[in-house]
């Protein structure tokens, strides 16, 4: 492996935040360490399979028809914007992650799949809920 691929490959695996890069066809290619972290799946149980492995049911329909549009327009409705959303931790519990999401392309500017960035947010929306239902009552 030369130096550059090495020190992408620490970058990738060091950051923070959970990355996670599917292919055309959703399948989960690149999981790092705060993937697991937040998902609660291993890069073994994770690489390989459908990005529904972390997508709550309810909102799978909604997210295919975004990144079938994505990958046929070749633009992202969200591309770079942090959004809320629901996602799945391999215990079953529903998280609220943040999300920023970048079609990847390779040199000849063909979509070849979708990076997202991710972190956990519960705490903090679950927080505002609690004072915005405080100030209510």
């Amino acid at each position: 492996m030369s130096d550059a691929s090495q020190l992408d490959t620490n970058i990738l695996e060091d950051v923070a935040d959970a990355l996670i890069y599917s292919d055309r066809s959703g399948t989960i290619v690149r999981w790092n360490r705060a993937s697991s972290a937040l998902f609660g799946f291993s890069a073994d149980e994770a690489l390989g399979q459908n990005l529904d492995l972390i997508i709550p049911e309810h909102l799978r329909a909604a997210h295919w028809k975004g990144f079938e549009a994505a990958l046929a327009s070749g633009t992202m409705k969200l591309a770079g914007r942090p959004t809320l959303t629901r996602a799945l931790h391999k215990s079953g519990r529903k998280l609220y992650i943040e999300m920023t999401f970048a079609l990847v392309r390779d040199a000849g500017g063909a979509v070849q799949g979708s990076v997202a960035v991710a972190r956990d947010v519960t705490e903090r929306v679950e927080r505002e809920r609690a004072a915005k239902a405080a100030q209510n009552s």
